[in-house]
Formats: structure tokens, sequence, C-alpha cells
């Protein structure tokens, strides 16, 4: 079927809505309708770093309206709604131990542009293009296998729900999932964007003494206290580790590094008590580190976590009753965009204006 899609052509290339064509769902395989689909950082990654092939079309916070099931497809119906996820296999050892988000062949399937058996779904005037995160969703459909969709509850606002595919459960699943900090204890969260407030929010709900947001805009720092955040810092005023270690008595429990930023990744292993643990979520490139003073003499854990070491099937619907019971605010992060303003979405991402954009499809 012919459909509109948001087609970047070349590293680096802006974003060109155009005319493609997307075939029918194979085996295992739905047709959404997408309603709308959230604007991420690792999007801005795959178009100017390179990390999957072009032409494509990316997108991977895509929330919609299943249209049409492939042979095989038995949990899922057409007008369900749902909220697309990252690809997964489904068989591996890490898979069926319920980490899908280290999937063998995650990399694979979520950044080689092509579906688990290497065809493609998408194409232009007789070109493939590449699938990104087995689905493509900035585009007006998609398709996707049906154990990466999540059936979410109707009463809730669709076009609402596509972040938390990846960046919103990212944040959220790396507080509860993974650190799984204790009730009384403090957490630092590095970076007060989408990824980060959504681990201030989840924080709160596990009881956190001291939840502390770190960021360089106070805009962000005063969402982040209306969120549950107990203290905020701006780094560019105070010297924050020691600041850190001085509200925390010694130095935090747990942090989560969501900037990416090698110094700041730095700091959140200093500012750490003996045996306290960092999470880290952003796409960082090379730090350097002592190791027998930044992390072994102190028996500090550094870890990384992809995707919140979420089980979305599970972990989404329990983020929307959260969010139902007024638990987990997530929609004071964000701001809808016609389709047709994709580009002004991530300049507003990048300039910090809007935390989490989300781009509503034509009807």
């Amino acid at each position: 079927m012919d459909i509109k899609a948001a087609v970047t052509h070349s590293q680096g290339d802006a974003f060109k809505i155009e005319a493609v064509q997307l075939a029918n769902p194979e085996f295992d395989e739905i047709r959404v309708r997408i309603v709308a689909v959230g604007v991420c950082h690792t999007d801005v990654v795959a178009r100017d770093q390179g990390i999957a092939p072009f032409p494509i079309v990316l997108g991977h916070e895509g929330s919609g309206i299943v249209e049409a099931i492939g042979q095989g497809v038995s949990e899922l119906q057409v007008g369900d709604h749902v909220v697309l996820s990252f690809a997964h296999c489904g068989h591996c050892a890490h898979c069926l131990m319920g980490h899908p988000s280290v999937c063998d062949t995650f990399n694979e399937l979520n950044f080689g542009g092509a579906m688990d058996d290497g065809s493609h779904r998408l194409a232009q005037n007789g070109q493939e293009l590449a699938t990104f995160f087995g689905q493509s969703s900035f585009a007006t459909h998609a398709i996707a296998k049906a154990k990466n969709a999540v059936k979410v509850d109707p009463d809730v606002d669709l076009a609402l729900l596509g972040p938390l595919g990846c960046g919103i459960q990212t944040g959220a699943g790396t507080v509860l999932n993974r650190l799984k900090p204790e009730f009384g204890s403090s957490i630092v969260i590095y970076g007060a964007g989408a990824v980060g407030l959504s681990a201030v929010m989840a924080a709160k709900i596990t009881g956190c003494q001291h939840i502390i947001a770190i960021d360089v805009h106070d805009n962000r720092l005063n969402l982040a206290k209306e969120l549950g955040a107990t203290h905020v810092f701006n780094s560019k005023n105070i010297d924050v580790v020691t600041e850190v270690k001085k509200l925390t008595d010694g130095g935090s429990h747990y942090a989560v590094e969501t900037t990416g930023v090698p110094e700041v990744v730095k700091q959140s292993l200093h500012a750490l008590r003996p045996l306290g643990a960092v999470a880290i979520v952003g796409v960082t490139p090379e730090v350097t580190l002592n190791i027998q003073d930044d992390l072994m003499a102190e028996g500090k854990s550094m870890i990384g976590v992809v995707e919140g070491d979420s089980i979305p099937k599970v972990f989404i619907p329990q983020l929307i009753a959260y969010y139902k019971a007024g638990q987990f605010p997530f929609d004071k992060l964000t701001k809808f965009y016609e389709f047709n303003q994709i580009t002004q979405a991530f300049a507003d991402s990048a300039s910090g204006i809007t935390i989490k954009p989300i781009l509503k499809m034509p009807r």
C-alpha cells in the first residue's frame, strides 16, 4: 500500500516526507496505522552517525491501531491499540530469561535495517528502504512483529503513549527493574531530559529519601521538582560531587547517568558512596577512568542498562496503570507536533525547548 513516511536518504540528511510503499504483513507481523510517534535522541544518532543503513525510515516510539494481521498472530486483533517497542528474537537465552533488551541479535534486529529474515517491508520507486527498530514509525503506517507490539488500555489517549516504547521505559525501567533502590536510599539523576525525568518519577514511586536531579537548564530542574525530585542542582553553578556528598552524608547509593558526557559520567562515579552503583543509559563515547581510584577501591559498580532492562509487554502496562493513578505523570514531559513539523520538533528537542516531542499523524 502507498503511505507517507519521513525518509532519510543519506547520513546527516534532512527528514523528507515522501510517498513510499509498504508491503503486507507476513507471518507473525501486524500492520499498524500510526497515530503518533515520539521523537528520540536515538533517531538523531542514527541519522547523523550512520549506525543504520540508508536510505531509511527512522522512528521507534510509535503508537497506533492494528489494521491487519499476518498468519500466526493470535494475541492481537484488528482494532487493538498498541505501543511499538524494540525488536527482539524471543528465543535466545536472554529473551527467555526475561531480558529481551540484551537479546543476542538486538543490534542486528534494531539497527540492521531489515526484518529478522533479511527481507524488507518498505520501498520507494523500486528501491528497498531500511527499517529501524523493527517498526520505522516516522510514517502513517508500519509493519512490526506481533511480539514487539504491546496492547494498551484503549481508555488512555493513544497519541500520548508512543514514548513509553523507548525513552520513558528506559528511564523508569533503569530504576524500577535494574537498580531497584531500597526505601529511604538516595539516587542522583544526571540529565533532566525525558529519560532522566522518567527516572525521577520512578524513584519517587520507590520511596527514595533523596532524589537529586542534575542539569544545566533551570526550567528542567523546576519540572524535576514538580515530578518528585527532593533536590535539584544546576551543575553550572556548583561542584556537583561536593554538594551531593554533603547532602547525602557521604555520597549517593545510586545514580542514573543519561547525558553521555564523559565528564558527567566521572562525576556520577565520584559522587557515589562506597558500594554505590551508577547505571549508564546514554550513548556515551570513550571515557578515561582510573579504575582503582574511581571504581574498585570503594567497591562501586558501573553498569550499562538498555531499554530499562524491561519486558515491554509487562512493563508498559504497569507504567500506564501508574499514570492513570496519578503516580507517573509523564504527560508533563510532552508536546505535540504535526507530522509535517518533524524538523521543528527535532530542533526544539535539541535546544531544550521541548523535553519530549510527539508527532501526530494526519488522519
